[in-house]
């Protein structure tokens, strides 16, 4: 029997990259799904292709989870067209690495926005609707540097957001426990995706990257643990790793989703 088969989740970041494997995953599993990016017409196009593919209702939401009142909207939407919201997995992220002393100013509120208010922001909107259903699962995609203390050279504002969404997420487990909400920290290792491929000498030896099933597997175990399991926090490394010498260089153009 199939655990996922027609329960709901939203995902942000779903347009691409790890966002969209694990929406692409999901909908294998047959669950219909909420998902929310900033690129209406790739949404779109996203919606439809695992529509037709795997069967599942797909509901495209543009979103920019740096703006509240797409988040209130994206919530909304959700809520009215499936009634129950089952999880909400928070992917959507951006990245920055350079020296402390050249960090773009530009650069740091989109980090705070994105990796940090979105997710928290996101998941207020959304923890009444999971009480009153007693029950949810909030998995958000957090980053393997957080387990490196210090964090790495050149990424410590972009650690420093991601390990206050892992401290949130910690705390929000305990404080809701009792309602039957679960609460998941996913830390990935530097990821092969679309995104890593538009940065430049991003690494000599690929092998160093790691693919998204690994995260795949990681959300369907956090889904399909028993009522009374919460995985607290998972990490997916590629063994290979090089922590002490960051796998993307700094001084890099990060584009668009």
């Amino acid at each position: 029997m199939n655990e996922l088969n027609g329960k709901t989740a939203i995902i942000t970041g779903a347009s691409g990259g790890i966002g969209k494997a694990i929406a692409k995953a999901l909908a294998r599993e047959e669950m219909n799904l909420v998902i929310a990016a900033r690129g209406k017409e790739v949404l779109e196009e996203t919606a439809k292709e695992f529509t037709l593919k795997y069967k599942v209702k797909v509901l495209p939401v543009p979103c920019d989870v740096t703006k509240q009142a797409d988040l209130e909207n994206l919530v909304n939407i959700a809520i009215k067209e499936f009634k129950k919201i089952d999880a909400l997995i928070n992917s959507a992220g951006i990245s920055s690495q350079y020296p402390f002393q050249e960090q773009p100013l530009e650069d740091i509120p989109r980090l705070v926005y994105t990796n940090y208010f979105g997710p928290v922001m996101l998941t207020r909107l959304i923890i009444n609707h999971f009480i009153e259903n007693k029950g949810g699962a909030i998995i958000n995609i957090v980053s393997g540097s957080t387990l490196v203390d210090p964090p790495p050279r050149n990424f410590i504002v972009y650690t420093s957001l991601k390990q206050a969404l892992r401290a949130f997420g910690k705390g929000l487990f305990w404080e809701l426990r009792d309602f039957g909400i679960k609460v998941t920290s996913i830390m990935p290792g530097v990821t092969d995706t679309a995104l890593t491929h538009k940065l430049k000498n991003i690494s000599v030896d690929k092998s160093r990257l790691m693919g998204t099933k690994a995260i795949e597997d990681a959300i369907r175990f956090a889904l399909t643990v028993p009522p009374n399991v919460c995985p607290l926090e998972i990490s997916v490394i590629n063994q290979r790793t090089p922590w002490t010498r960051p796998v993307i260089p700094y001084k890099q153009e990060h584009p668009q989703k």
